[in-house]
């Protein structure tokens, strides 16, 4: 393909789903991979519900993921303004034109009387039933005289209308089942049916790629395109390709309100972007049936819309964290350190600007932890231990209760009594001491023998390895630990 011309066209009325960010990512991969151009717009013709901070959180997760745009908000381009809310010459000019061929018409009824008019005929295609197309000039002058203001609809051809969808293969729709449909308010405002295939036609885009939800609206846009055609504004009809839905639990449609649904909260729980992305790649297409974990730049290699399946994708938070994991385990301590450092200052782990000794005791404890942690929201939680204030350390109390109980308290009197006397304090030593004590001298299993310890010196069952841990912690921290787990 040549001069390919994609587009994400999100509407700044609320937190971003992360259905919108699969879309956006297969439009990308798409354009990356034919070497095409990839054009962010912003749909804000929704005046009441658009906000200029949903706006600001739609392109700052954007730029975390690393979609980065070729056209757009921010960056220009030759189709500029890139905002429909600043784009209103356009749409009056292709609506003027518009009304000077046959393919639109005034339509003054209500909702109310179409409704009316539908029930009384027991007819069962919702939409507009065409009562105006054919107006007397008497009956015009009636409306206006009752100060009524028409929209301006669209005349859909008779016949069927046909496209070979990118996802789906051939799929026709009948006109008579698509009934006329309104370009602007009564005011004159243009809706979202004509701003959007305007845009489209404009800003010359080549593929739509979108949801499976907008399937139905397909016919409508292609009719409109062939009329643009006619009146100069748009030069080709674009290709289509639907994508499938993405499900929630019990296969209903993931829905704004799910938990899952919301894609910033995953940057917050400290997902990894290209994480995220592999996940979202997933629903609905797959670089190898034997293979799941894969960067950008191999999907963009490998991207095929024709390898994207119809049918509905489960979204599957266990295996996005899975998925997350894996990613993880990519990373260079160093990487993962540089990553984890916003939470660890937001948590107060470490001081912000980070001072000397935090920056060096981090660089020895995250080498510790890089490999067990599955979000960089983890990292806080494992490492608290090794920043807090002695008179700020606490104990998990459900964990405490489980570990430093009759049992336990001997465990621990155990250990402070083996310790307290080593002469080097290093991972080796700790380790053989706690081992003769506790093993050897108590016959416990390492697994009964350890938890207690591991409770008092870190606050909880879940730490970092233990004898590394003290040792960082240093002789004088460790066993006072120990000895405030005996009171």
């Amino acid at each position: 393909m040549t001069n390919v011309r994609v587009r994400m066209a999100p509407s700044p009325t609320g937190s971003p789903h992360v259905g919108l960010v699969r879309t956006a990512l297969f439009n990308w991969a798409f354009a990356r991979h034919h070497g095409g151009t990839f054009v962010f717009r912003i749909e804000d013709t929704d005046k009441e519900r658009s906000t200029d901070a949903s706006l600001r959180s739609i392109i700052d997760l954007f730029r975390w993921l690393g979609l980065d745009w070729d056209e757009g908000p921010e960056v220009g381009g030759p189709h500029a303004p890139y905002q429909q809310s600043e784009r209103s010459d356009l749409y009056a000019e292709a609506l003027a034109k518009l009304k000077t061929s046959s393919f639109t018409y005034d339509c003054y009824c209500t909702t109310e009387e179409a409704t009316a008019r539908r029930k009384a005929a027991g007819s069962k295609v919702q939409g507009y039933d065409g009562f105006c197309r054919e107006l007397a000039q008497s009956q015009v002058d009636a409306f206006l005289a009752e100060g009524r203001k028409p929209v301006v609809r669209f005349r859909m051809p008779d016949g069927a209308i046909t496209w070979n969808d990118l996802v789906r293969g051939e799929v026709t729709f009948e006109t008579e089942f698509v009934p006329d449909f309104a370009l602007c308010r009564a005011n004159g405002d243009p809706l979202y049916t004509l701003v959007n295939p305007v845009d489209d036609a404009l800003m010359e885009i080549t593929h739509v790629l979108r949801g499976e939800d907008l399937l139905s609206s397909t016919p409508r846009q292609i009719a409109l395109y062939e009329a643009l055609k006619e009146v100069g504004i748009a030069k080709v009809t674009p290709e289509f390709g639907h994508l499938p839905y993405v499900m929630g639990e019990g296969n209903k449609k993931l829905s704004k309100r799910d938990p899952e649904a919301d894609a910033l909260s995953y940057r917050e729980k400290g997902y990894l972007p290209e994480g995220l992305l592999n996940y979202l790649a997933l629903l609905g297409w797959s670089i190898a049936a034997d293979r799941d974990i894969f960067s950008l730049e191999e999907m963009v290699e490998a991207f095929d819309i024709a390898d994207v399946v119809p049918n509905p994708a489960r979204f599957d938070l266990k295996k996005a964290d899975a998925i997350n994991a894996a990613h993880m385990r990519l990373l260079s301590v160093e990487e993962i350190t540089h990553r984890a450092l916003p939470f660890l200052k937001t948590e107060g782990v470490v001081s912000d600007p980070v001072s000397d000794a935090d920056a060096q005791l981090l660089e020895l404890a995250m080498p510790l932890v890089a490999e067990r942690i599955n979000k960089l929201s983890e990292a806080p939680t494992m490492l608290d231990f090794l920043f807090v204030d002695e008179a700020a350390f606490t104990l998990d109390p459900e964990d405490a209760e489980k570990q430093l109980g009759e049992a336990g308290r001997p465990v621990v009197q155990a250990s402070y009594d083996a310790l307290v006397g080593l002469s080097t304090w290093s991972t080796d030593a700790i380790q053989t001491a706690l081992q003769t004590a506790l093993v050897d001298g108590l016959g416990l299993k390492p697994r009964n023998a350890f938890g207690p310890v591991r409770v008092a010196i870190t606050g909880r069952r879940i730490s970092p390895p233990l004898f590394e841990s003290m040792e960082l912690l240093g002789r004088d921290r460790s066993l006072g630990r120990l000895q405030r787990a005996l009171v």
